[in-house]
């Protein structure tokens, strides 16, 4: 059986102002929303029934804001423990202390998601001072209790030429998973997105890095749906090993194996861009992933690029940068290098 993710914001508090962040973009900061206990608990079994429903097993990734902010913290994961759900936590390394991580893991904490935006300098300027090393002094706290530390990178045209390094940084540190995702403008700031061809060049060097530091014991996840055009490309990706046309093997998992909840219960289909569907305390979840909400995000011959191109069941970049780009998720992903007429061939 399947897992079925759940992104589940449970606060919006957090101790960063990071650049990058769409709770202060929305300007939502003004009064700090978080999520009651009763409300948690309808959420849970709602969740539950869901994948019931569906046949596949509830997997939590717990975040905010900083999760560990909200004053029931410690209540949630017990829930989740004794609901037997797997679940991982995302969020900043301000509060993490080993007694702390090695209560977590008691709890089931199974990976907990760091962020890293550039080397010191570049970080700091765009999450806070310090923050760098306190993540990177993070690290062997959790690892140490027995969590798996993932890093999660977000590339824009302040820090992408520094990705490739972050990468020798990770592996230094011993992390256990590192990724990255792009960031996503609106039209107002459409400057931050990197070129097409500085973005493909930032993924061969990252490429490189992989290659070298492959038996290293940091798992390289290739999180950005772009990494499939690069592969094939290279020569690495072959669509014709799956030969069944009526598949959508992988690309955005809008509409396919994941659903946002926020801290006041709306479910979105994607945190990243204005997508609500309904209300995790008000609705059943099954009938929302399975109405006309959602199909929005599996109409894949209405995507005006990816529709014409042979990797449309594998990549569809990403809808979210589209639609901050263009205010449409069907445009082009502005940073997808491939060009019309080479689709058209």
């Amino acid at each position: 059986m399947e897992y079925f993710a759940f992104q589940w914001h449970i606060t919006e508090a957090c101790d960063q102002r990071c650049k990058h962040c769409y709770i202060y973009a929305l300007g939502s900061h003004a009064q700090f929303k978080e999520m009651s206990v009763p409300d948690m608990l309808t959420v849970i079994e709602n969740c539950q029934t869901f994948c019931r429903k569906a046949n596949r097993i509830p997997y939590m990734y717990i975040t905010g804001g900083d999760p560990i902010l909200h004053p029931q913290f410690w209540t949630l994961l017990r829930l989740l423990h004794m609901a037997n759900i797997p679940f991982a936590l995302m969020g900043n390394p301000f509060h993490i202390t080993p007694d702390v991580a090695r209560k977590m893991r008691e709890y089931g904490c199974r990976k907990y998601q760091l962020s890293l935006d550039g080397l010191r300098e570049t970080h700091d300027l765009i999450r806070q001072p310090g923050s760098y090393d306190a993540t990177m002094a993070t690290i062997p706290i959790l690892r140490e209790a027995g969590i798996d530390v993932a890093i999660m990178a977000t590339v824009s045209r302040w820090n992408y030429r520094e990705i490739p390094k972050l990468v020798d940084e990770v592996v230094a540190h011993h992390d256990d998973i590192f990724t990255f995702a792009r960031y996503c403008p609106s039209k107002e700031d459409r400057e931050t997105c990197c070129s097409p061809e500085q973005y493909r060049e930032t993924l061969a060097q990252c490429w490189e890095k992989y290659r070298q530091y492959k038996n290293c014991g940091t798992a390289f996840n290739l999180k950005d749906h772009l990494w499939t055009l690069f592969r094939y490309e290279i020569g690495d990706f072959n669509p014709n090993d799956y030969p069944d046309n009526e598949i959508v093997y992988d690309g955005c998992n809008c509409g396919n194996c994941h659903l946002t909840i926020l801290s006041d219960g709306a479910v979105y289909a994607c945190r990243r861009m204005e997508s609500k569907v309904g209300n995790a305390l008000t609705d059943d979840l099954y009938e929302l992933f399975t109405g006309p909400e959602l199909d929005a995000y599996r109409r894949y011959e209405q995507f005006e690029k990816c529709a014409k191109c042979e990797l449309l069941r594998f990549c569809r970049g990403c809808p979210a940068v589209a639609a901050g780009y263009h205010g449409n998720m069907y445009a082009p992903d502005p940073e997808c290098w491939k060009q019309i007429e080479d689709i058209a061939q």
